[in-house]
């Protein structure tokens, strides 16, 4: 005769397995040992089990099967009361999370991002005096030019340039003003340079960038920028739309929290990841 299914199972496990609240694929066991990583820091390098079922949630006895299960697998060490996490846990998909570049780091959120909003969401860092394109989900075309991955703009008359710009430092930007040569690409592109100093200076103070037609006629967009741990920035993220009746803060209004939401979300997910530092 087989042995049931749930066999092995402690109590908490079992009921788990009967309760229809709960997705049926959940391993509880898992769930309960990520949650005790979790609750590992810089401000909690060691804990007690008291401390550590305290700050995951969980109950003594979960914490404490978690808590031995890691010790004898050698993730974590224990040192009379004290529980720590080992450098074996950095085996954990250390080696892929370390070959992640910005691109895959970026194209989920702006995935989201495109979804919450209905439009188009890309990303680009800043080569020279030109954006260049990093990632890209793309509601409709919008744009006589088709963009993929590595096309390049001039980064004084796009929304994602005007962000990446703002955030070099004033004698760079000073060098660059003084020696750029805008292309007029329509007949909103802003050519005077005295006229783009201003709205680069206006970028730095609000955190955005909006484009009105500069790049090309028709096409709107709004950026705003990405940062690495250190707080430096490394990308930038935008939204374009073709132009529809209504004035452009009404795109403001609409795009850009959820803008600043999608960059928040990318600043938290690059934290942990030096190779992307500026």
């Amino acid at each position: 005769m087989s042995a049931p299914e749930d066999a092995g199972l402690d109590d908490d496990e079992a009921r788990d397995e009967g309760d229809g609240a709960r997705a049926p694929e959940i391993i509880r066991s898992l769930e309960r040992a990520l949650a005790i990583i979790r609750v590992f820091d810089a401000a909690h390098p060691r804990l007690t089990l008291s401390s550590a079922a305290a700050l995951s949630g969980m109950p003594r006895a979960g914490a404490r099967r978690a808590l031995n299960t890691l010790v004898e697998l050698g993730y974590a060490g224990q040192d009379g009361r004290e529980f720590y996490l080992r450098p074996r846990i950095l085996e954990l998909g250390f080696e892929l999370l370390a070959d992640l570049t910005l691109a895959d780091v970026i194209v989920p959120h702006l995935q989201a991002l495109s979804e919450r909003v209905g439009e188009t969401a890309s990303a680009s860092v800043l080569d020279g005096g030109q954006i260049v394109y990093i990632a890209r989900v793309a509601m409709r075309s919008i744009m006589r030019v088709h963009i993929r991955t590595g096309t390049r703009f001039p980064a004084e008359s796009t929304s994602m340039g005007r962000v990446l710009l703002a955030s070099r430092s004033s004698e760079w930007l000073e060098g660059f003003i003084s020696s750029v040569r805008v292309e007029r690409r329509s007949a909103y592109t802003t050519t005077d340079t005295g006229q783009l100093r201003a709205i680069l200076a206006r970028v730095r103070d609000e955190g955005y960038a909006l484009v009105d037609q500069e790049l090309e006629e028709g096409l709107r967009s709004l950026a705003v920028p990405v940062h690495d741990r250190q707080g430096r920035v490394v990308a930038a993220i935008n939204v374009a739309t073709a132009v529809v009746p209504g004035r452009a803060d009404d795109m403001v209004a609409r795009v850009l929290p959820e803008l600043r939401r999608a960059a928040a979300a990318i600043d938290a997910d690059l934290r942990p990841f030096a190779h992307m530092d500026a």
